[in-house]
């Protein structure tokens, strides 16, 4: 049952303006019609039908139909379009970026995963917008409310960033806001944090005498381990320019021994 369910006023209230609203569009509906419409609808916000209602009678040509009003309700639930899912998707597979979306668009990554570690971004585009599509008409047909969470980046400004624009656009409330914010007020990096980073992105910090050794013998370990490899790969090429000296010996001797023995 959605939180946002109508009381048995409300669903009265609501169909009556059913009612008038086909009556305002040049129709006459039974009202056992407009009941059955409104205990439909009775799952969704009342302002939000009510919208939806008006929008019909600004834009609906024709007579009043379930589905006019249910697509306008739908629309407003708060879910993106595919293509701006898809671009919430994308800026989500960059480990630094927090990012908000839907479970929907969670669930729809996680079938455009595979095919984008392929390098093919056409195809996972395609695979996501489907399985998006298909997520989002069966979260609406049971009338579930967007439900929106954060992924936190590795980036602790672009975090903050993000949540306080989620708060500022009600995708996500001021006290769960509040809650990722007080969570994110963690020790800062130290120096020789920074320094084991800067093997990975390039920047320079200076490490602490003992992470230096530390460091030297990382060095030391991986340095004798590609010595190890060189040889072994050049006593491989050897051995590879011998067996072809070899072959190529033994083909050239069977070649004579048959031309010896045909008289050539």
């Amino acid at each position: 049952m959605s939180t946002s369910e109508m009381n048995d006023a409300q669903v009265a209230g609501l169909a009556a303006a059913i009612c008038a609203t086909a009556e305002a569009m040049g129709q006459e509906m039974n009202p056992g019609t407009a009941a059955m419409m409104a205990e439909d609808l009775s799952a969704y916000p009342v302002p939000v039908v009510r919208a939806a209602l008006k929008a019909c009678r600004c834009e609906v040509k024709g007579k009043l139909a379930m589905a006019d009003i249910l697509s306008r309700v739908q629309s407003k639930d708060g879910r993106p379009g595919k293509d701006e899912a898809w671009s919430i998707a994308l800026t989500a597979g960059d480990e630094s970026e927090t990012v908000v979306m839907t479970a929907e668009i969670q669930q729809a990554m996680k079938a455009a995963a595979p095919i984008l570690k392929l390098g093919d971004k056409v195809g996972a585009r395609m695979a996501f917008m489907s399985a998006y599509e298909r997520l989002v008409v069966a979260a609406r047909a049971e009338a579930l409310p967007a439900a929106w969470s954060v992924s936190l980046g590795f980036d602790p400004s672009r975090r903050v960033a993000a949540i306080e624009s989620a708060v500022r656009m009600q995708l996500i409330t001021q006290q769960a806001g509040t809650q990722y914010l007080a969570d994110l007020r963690i020790a800062p990096i130290t120096a020789d944090g920074q320094a084991i980073a800067g093997l990975i992105t390039g920047s320079t910090a200076t490490p602490s005498p003992h992470l230096r050794e530390k460091l030297a013998e990382v060095r030391s370990i991986l340095e004798a381990a590609k010595a190890r490899q060189d040889r072994e790969r050049l006593k491989k090429a050897q051995a590879d320019r011998v067996d072809t000296y070899l072959r190529k010996r033994k083909a050239r001797a069977a070649i004579t021994a048959v031309q010896r023995k045909g008289g050539y």
